[in-house]
């Protein structure tokens, strides 16, 4: 797949990803919120949780788990932590989600899914 189709399909994928998170109750906040460093796909909030969501659209939901490898969650927490201070509210949980978006199925939203060095400094 070349860059541009790749390019349309994450977008299509992210839109899909936001009228399900809305569809759970979730407000989401900014679309692909990029900071020096790295980029966030979704910026949400849905009552004192603020989500940091990486959306990952592949063939199968294996794929798309192979996908969120612990590089790109970096980069996502990195870009978190950059962009807390704009979106967080006093007494906040912030924490990094991912959602597969696969064809045929309901998006799969996995919660909390970044446990590392940044989660010891709160996020």
């Amino acid at each position: 797949m070349n860059r541009q189709a790749a390019e349309k399909r994450g977008r299509g994928a992210e839109t899909l990803a936001c009228w399900y998170l809305r569809l759970k109750g979730w407000h989401i906040l900014a679309r692909r919120a990029r900071v020096p460093g790295g980029e966030v796909d979704i910026v949400a909030r849905r009552g004192k949780t603020l989500a940091f969501v990486e959306v990952k659209a592949r063939a199968t939901e294996e794929a798309a788990a192979f996908a969120l490898d612990e590089w790109r969650l970096r980069r996502v927490a990195v870009a978190a932590e950059r962009l807390a201070p704009r979106y967080m509210r006093a007494a906040d949980d912030i924490r990094i989600d991912a959602l597969f978006i696969v064809p045929g199925r309901w998006p799969r939203h996995l919660a909390n899914v970044w446990q590392g060095d940044s989660h010891r400094r709160g996020y």
